[in-house]
């Protein structure tokens, strides 16, 4: 049995969650069911690496990078060349194919695009995803909550998001060198949705000598100027000496940067998951987090919700955080329990059982 998987949606040049997802699901697939095959569509040097044994990379097509050719590339060659390849079905992120090569589609959904404006990208993303919610053989969500804002005719399959818990764990080194033990963290890319200057504006609340023993680190990779912005906004608050831009942090770096902090912030608009607050809790981390459904289906009882809006009542959660450490014990230790309910080898029994009872194209 062979399978493809579309992975040109991934930047070469520009690493997100996705990639280390993907790469996790196809090592962790293989592991758990060698008779499985797959044969990868990535950029040139993106996921060269996994290729080997039961695994074909194929970089004949564009990437992200290139985002008209590869849009060309995911709708109209990428099925052909996965039915020629043997492929018995085709993997997409967020979208339906319009050429095929008669194979059955399976639709994963990592974003919801927004109903209405948000320009080009987001009315492609809209129809792509409306396409593909009518004609996708199987549809995957990541949570209950992204799945119920999808209108899907195809079949809908909920799978969490998966977590290393070989490298995702409280033992460990811890900290960043030169800060302190204690710093509040904010990982992501600097995305809009992300909103770090409300994060800026809570962490502003808090008395100058909370902010001293407690630092902002703000870690995560520059997006259209968003890192720019943020950076302005601390010095406009007069956080400069209290902030650290640490820019990317490579994914083996990660639970260290979590385990030394105090508390993981985020003031997010919008996420269908929410894979560093996972990350976060099974390092034990806590987490003081923007009150949304999805963030409270994934993080439970183990975090602290919060308007981010509210400048004020956000500055109350973090001076809590940053004062009572029987919470923060506390929210550790569920946090920890809490995380155990994620893994790769439950993502991939989940996925790869409901994708195998498909009736698939014979090869």
């Amino acid at each position: 049995m062979k399978l493809a998987f579309s992975f040109l949606c991934e930047h070469p040049g520009r690493r997100t969650g996705l990639t280390t997802l993907f790469r996790s699901f196809i090592t962790e697939a293989r592991r758990q069911d060698p008779s499985v095959e797959w044969v990868i569509f990535a950029g040139a040097g993106a996921f060269s690496d996994l290729a080997g044994p039961g695994v074909e990379v194929v970089e004949d097509f564009s990437a992200n990078d290139r985002r008209l050719d590869r849009l060309w590339a995911d709708h109209f060659l990428v099925g052909p060349a996965a039915r020629r390849r043997g492929a018995a079905a085709l993997l997409t992120v967020g979208f339906m194919p319009l050429r095929t090569g008669g194979l059955p589609v399976v639709m994963h959904v990592f974003t919801v695009p927004p109903r209405r404006g948000g320009g080009l990208g987001a009315a492609y993303r809209r129809a792509a995803m409306a396409r593909g919610l009518r004609h996708a053989a199987l549809v995957i969500a990541n949570s209950q909550w992204t799945a119920a804002q999808l209108r899907a005719l195809a079949p809908v399959v909920v799978s969490h998001e998966g977590l290393d818990s070989a490298v995702f764990q409280p033992a460990g080194p811890t900290g960043i060198p030169g800060l302190p033990s204690g710093y509040l963290l904010w990982v992501s890319n600097f995305y809009p949705y992300k909103r770090a200057e409300l994060v800026l504006a809570a962490y502003a609340r808090l008395s100058r000598e909370l902010r001293s023993r407690h630092p902002l680190v703000l870690a995560g990779g520059d997006w259209e100027g968003g890192r720019a912005r943020a950076e302005a906004e601390a010095q406009r608050l007069g956080l400069g000496s209290d902030t650290r831009f640490v820019g990317w942090v490579d994914d083996a770096d990660l639970p260290t940067l979590y385990r030394g902090a105090r508390v993981l912030v985020s003031a997010t608009a919008e996420e269908t998951f929410g894979r560093n607050v996972t990350e976060a809790l099974a390092c034990g981390c806590p987490c003081v987090l923007q009150d949304l459904a999805v963030l409270r289906e994934v993080a439970g009882p183990a975090a602290c919700f919060v308007d981010f809006t509210d400048s004020a009542a956000a500055g109350e959660s973090l001076r809590q955080i940053c004062t009572d450490d029987a919470q923060v014990a506390r929210l550790r230790t569920q946090g920890i329990e809490w995380a155990k309910r994620y893994s790769y080898s439950r993502l991939v029994r989940q996925r790869l059982t409901a994708i195998l009872r498909l009736p698939l194209s014979p090869s």
